[in-house]
């Protein structure tokens, strides 16, 4: 029996619309063949993960255009989803289109007018294309292929940046990687990429990022199993330089996982008192032990898996010289990395994520010594997860204050510093640093 990627990536986009599950989630299942009755190539899976990823990031224009070739909406979401396959195969896979129809006709199985209707749809797109782009290109949200609110409130945020933002959304993101400088040099490192012919280039104001030119399987990275090289896009990077963490400090990361900024800080300060790491979800704190393992740091770091605004259950009364607060956020600066964020975050969340910040920041403040740095960070490009939510904490705590910071990457804001999507081919991220008096 063949194995047909076009029903099974269907079959993973509809547990997205269907029923909200993570992309990332959903491929990991596949992975583990609970998708599939058979198991994927390499090839196969990496073709399924395209489609996946690709009709994720332009659902909102494949949605569009499959609207107008429709006389109703489909009711079945599977066929749907083969639907939106076979139309981003046409407009933006190199997919011959004979292939490209007749394969997903042929995913649709067991209902001939199912098949009839699928090969109708396509075959109509390909005829009115041009007709059909065009109209796409006059709907605001098919042209920027985003939820109509989104655009609205990117737009208000950052009114002159907007539409750079939300082109670099659809954009693919580099593979970039931190180097264990604790085990190698940046350059040292750069040299054995290159001899094994993995072109990368160094990043600027990253010290210990380089960005590939084309990604890799972890596997291909030099010393990846023994900790040289772990992959973390460059925003995340600046985070434990921003920490400032000295030898004897003792540290807390909330919301921890997956572990990238807990090793960071590790690799850079081996020399801790103690770093206690906490996180909510005990799935996400089984991937920081394992990373932390990989990068031989399991016996630095005490992991609990627990909720941070229940300090009663898990805190030892003893303060934090330094913590980092990596909040839960709406992800919107990391939307090309995980374009389901814009399927799966509705505008009400936002208020939601907006309380829960408060609470976390109030409840880990009385935590930190006199004297130590608390720095709040995010994944997001939204003003009221950001600034204004620093601005509202400041307001309300006189033993804060902003201990600012010099850089030569992103955006000042009124208190801390924005990372727009695609800065310096960096992830939308926003850091704030404070002190407490």
């Amino acid at each position: 029996m063949t194995t047909n990627t076009r029903l099974i990536a269907a079959r993973a986009i509809t547990q997205v619309l269907a029923h909200g599950h993570s992309l990332t989630a959903t491929l990991d299942n596949l992975s583990q063949s609970k998708l599939s009755s058979l198991t994927l190539s390499a090839q196969d899976h990496a073709f399924v993960q395209a489609l996946c990823y690709g009709v994720c990031r332009y659902y909102h224009r494949l949605d569009f255009i499959l609207n107008q070739l429709l006389d109703k909406p489909l009711k079945d979401l599977e066929l749907k989803a083969l639907a939106l396959v076979g139309l981003y195969q046409l407009k933006f896979m190199r997919v011959k289109p004979h292939a490209a129809v007749s394969e997903t006709v042929y995913a649709v199985r067991k209902k001939p007018w199912a098949k009839a209707l699928i090969n109708a749809l396509l075959r109509n797109y390909l005829r009115q294309q041009q007709t059909l782009e065009q109209k796409a290109d006059n709907h605001q949200t098919a042209a920027f292929s985003h939820p109509n609110w989104l655009v609205e409130r990117i737009q208000h945020d950052w009114p002159e940046q907007a539409e750079t933002i939300l082109a670099e959304n659809n954009r693919q993101p580099p593979m970039t990687i931190r180097v264990n400088t604790a085990k190698t040099t940046l350059q040292d490192y750069l040299a054995q990429l290159t001899e094994l012919t993995i072109p990368a280039s160094r990043v600027e104001h990253c010290p210990s990022a380089l960005t590939l030119d084309k990604s890799v399987n972890v596997e291909q990275l030099p010393g990846f199993s023994l900790g040289f090289a772990s992959v973390q896009d460059s925003a995340a990077q600046i985070a434990a330089e921003l920490l400032t963490v000295n030898s004897g400090h003792r540290v807390l990361d909330v919301c921890a996982a997956p572990g990238g900024k807990t090793s960071h800080i590790l690799e850079l300060q081996p020399q801790l008192s103690e770093l206690v790491a906490i996180d909510i979800d005990a799935a996400r704190m089984q991937r920081v032990e394992a990373n932390l393992k990989r990068l031989n740091l399991s016996a630095s770091a005490r992991l609990i898996v627990g909720d941070a605004l229940t300090p009663a259950d898990w805190w030892d009364n003893q303060l934090f010289d330094r913590i980092l607060l990596d909040a839960p956020c709406s992800a919107l600066g990391v939307i090309r990395r995980h374009p389901d964020i814009k399927l799966l975050r509705s505008e009400q969340d936002i208020t939601h994520l907006v309380a829960l910040q408060q609470k976390l920041l109030n409840t880990v403040w009385p935590m930190l010594a006199p004297g130590g740095i608390l720095l709040y960070a995010t994944c997001s490009i939204l003003k009221q997860e950001n600034e204004q939510q620093i601005q509202t904490f400041l307001a309300q705590h006189t033993d804060a204050q902003e201990c600012p910071f010099e850089a030569a990457w992103g955006t000042a804001t009124t208190v801390g510093r924005q990372i727009l999507t695609g800065d310096c081919a960096m992830d939308g991220f926003y850091y704030a640093r404070l002190r407490k008096l």
